[in-house]
């Protein structure tokens, strides 16, 4: 096929060497020197100029790389259209969330889907909302859940669902019994807290500062689940997402603390790179996500 052709010019060009263009495409020197030629012999011009070190485009050549990259884009683009029509959806899937959500959202929402589309492949990373971030923005993830809020040119950011945060403290705390708590009653205790960079731990910096609440002592995590734990063996208390404590609270093993005129609701939010290939994989993803 033509697009083999194009493709293996296109990638003598970007790699700049016909062995490093063989290496990724698996095919030897020669097969790759063929290609080459017989692109020449359909065009009746020479595309590059050949050294041992490297290779150069020549003017011939800088044309059809322009237009090679535009076909390939466009094939490409065909064949995820005709395999939507077919209802095969196939690829791979880099998937990044925050630890709330990938640890008590996600699990669901993935099982479903990879139940519905087997051929795709689901790889999931864990982290705090400034390591997925991160992450999106350097292409090593398709797409990332995280907590809070973010901005940026490069990035397409989707509302995905909103999270309640609650206080939690040890079954039996002095304030457990209380109809409501007041801020002034929360000065001077200890809080368990997540590691900076977390959305979590945003959030209670937030809450604990625009409240003036004073802290006599923080213990930090770099999970809700160790947290939670810590929470639950008596060492402080802490803000955490409902989806985190719902076992336990119903379990009667932590209490939640009703903050008197307080706002504890947050954004979950789908971030993806501005300039990322938009596969049909990705655009069933998201669309099973959001419906």
């Amino acid at each position: 096929m033509i697009t083999d052709a194009l493709r293996v010019f296109v990638t003598v060009v970007e790699q700049q060497h016909f062995s490093k263009a063989g290496e990724l495409l698996n095919l030897s020197q020669p097969g790759v020197s063929l290609h080459i030629r017989n692109l020449e012999n359909e065009f009746a011009v020479k595309l590059l100029h050949r050294s041992p070190k490297q290779v150069r485009l020549t003017e011939a050549g800088a044309i059809l790389y322009k237009h090679a990259k535009q076909m390939l884009m466009h094939y490409e683009e065909a064949g995820r259209e005709i395999r939507l029509l077919q209802d095969e959806v196939t690829g791979t899937l880099q998937i990044g969330a925050s630890f709330t959500i990938g640890e008590y959202v996600l699990p669901a929402r993935l099982a479903d889907f990879a139940r519905q589309y087997p051929l795709v492949s689901l790889q999931v990373t864990i982290g705090n909302t400034e390591e997925i971030i991160a992450a999106v923005r350097s292409n090593r993830l398709d797409i990332g859940f995280i907590e809070g809020e973010t901005s940026g040119s490069d990035l397409i950011i989707i509302p995905y669902m909103k999270d309640e945060m609650i206080l939690v403290a040890p079954s039996g705390h002095p304030l457990s019994g209380e109809i409501a708590v007041e801020d002034q009653m929360l000065h001077n205790e200890v809080w368990v807290l997540r590691e900076p960079g977390s959305g979590t731990r945003a959030f209670s910096d937030r809450f604990l500062q625009e409240s003036g609440i004073p802290v006599k002592r923080s213990y930090v995590f770099n999970s809700s689940q160790g947290v939670k734990e810590a929470v639950s063996a008596g060492l402080g208390l802490s803000l955490l997402s409902r989806w985190i404590v719902r076992k336990e609270l119903a379990s009667g093993e932590l209490s939640e603390l009703r903050i008197r005129h307080t706002l504890t609701e947050r954004d979950f939010r789908i971030i993806r790179q501005k300039n990322a290939p938009d596969t049909l994989a990705m655009r069933v993803f998201i669309g099973k996500l959001l419906d």
